[in-house]
């Protein structure tokens, strides 16, 4: 072997030794110091009530989390927040995918190193043990619902969410549809993005993604106000779309005349519905989705298959958030965070 070439050998077979250390599943045991890793899809006030879920379990529990929030949101920076934690040595990992599609592969590799587990966004083909999440499909539908309702004479709606690669902004648009167009329950369902829709008196014009980028949210709801004049209501579909709606429809004097309804708890979306600028929202309740993640994976590193859910899939009940239960909601979602704080 050429001398130069040494430190980088070195340095590979170091890397290689580091990952074969990693937990092997079912190795943990009572006892052992249990490390777990709670990894989001990006950084968002939604992403902080999950995490005082996952604390709060933490400290029922007795074992060690990490929350790790991917910035920028993509991919390839998840994949690699992940491979650090199997470097540091955690013993499970539950993910939300980013592109369940494409990281299906990567998630299968760490099947056999670490107890893997999926929430809030799943990779259903892949080898996880269970996903922890609400069904999408039907929150979606919800949501839909919450326009069907306001806007019995029907008209021109718009869809906007951060990405569609995503199983679970996938599920959520397709449910908004089906609902708004007065179709029957079939999550199967796929509807293309430039696919004519309409039905039930209702127009779905456009539906459009912005990756994260809250500044796009925003422009993308005014340049469709302007391609749209007759619009008539929005879904946004996470949980900085509906604030983003709200700017940009007061910014165009439109606030009040253009219906809004919404997914997850951002104070500007629950100022929103006190103001009565906002239908309503969705709630996934992400609080359990911390929760419950760590309370399996303990579990499993502890070799309790029970914990399993039947199916595979651990469905956590949506609340929709309206003006008549406003206030409740508020009360128990800041007993949540405090829960997670240890105050």
């Amino acid at each position: 072997m050429p001398h130069s070439a040494r430190p980088l050998f070195a340095a590979l077979s170091l890397g290689a030794a580091l990952l074969a250390a990693a937990c092997q599943p079912g190795d943990g045991g009572e006892g052992d110091g249990v490390r777990i890793a709670y990894v989001s899809n990006g950084v968002d006030p939604f992403w902080d009530v999950a995490a005082a879920g996952a604390r709060a379990a933490e400290a029922e529990f007795g074992v060690d989390v990490e929350v790790v929030f991917p910035s920028p949101a993509t991919a390839e920076v998840q994949q690699q927040k992940v491979q650090d934690l199997l470097v540091r040595g955690v013993d499970a990992v539950a993910i939300s995918p980013v592109d369940a599609e494409n990281m299906t592969p990567f998630l299968d590799s760490l099947t056999d190193r670490v107890h893997l587990i999926t929430h809030d966004s799943d990779a259903p083909k892949s080898k996880r043990r269970c996903f922890i999440g609400v069904d999408n499909y039907e929150a979606g539908r919800a949501c839909g619902e919450l326009l069907v309702e306001a806007l019995p004479g029907g008209g021109e709606v718009a869809i906007f969410v951060g990405r569609l690669e995503q199983d679970n902004a996938r599920l959520r648009r397709q449910g908004v549809i089906d609902a708004l167009l007065g179709r029957s329950s079939d999550a199967t369902r796929s509807d293309a993005v430039d696919a004519a829709l309409a039905g039930n008196g209702f127009t779905i014009v456009a539906t459009r993604t912005d990756d994260f980028d809250a500044a796009r949210a925003k422009s993308n709801v005014e340049d469709t106000l302007v391609k749209y004049p007759e619009l008539v209501g929005v879904a946004g579909l996470f949980a900085y779309n509906a604030p983003a709606c709200v700017e940009a429809l007061k910014g165009a004097g439109r606030l009040g005349e253009v219906a809004i309804a919404s997914f997850d708890e951002q104070d500007a979306t629950l100022d929103g519905i006190a103001a009565g600028h906002v239908l309503g929202t969705v709630s996934q309740n992400p609080f359990q989705y911390g929760y419950e993640s760590v309370r399996i994976l303990k579990g499993l590193c502890e070799g309790d298959e029970s914990v399993l859910p039947e199916g595979g899939t651990l469905s956590t009940p949506p609340t929709v958030v309206r003006k008549d239960n406003l206030e409740a909601f508020r009360t128990k979602l800041k007993a949540d965070i405090a829960a997670g704080s240890g105050k």
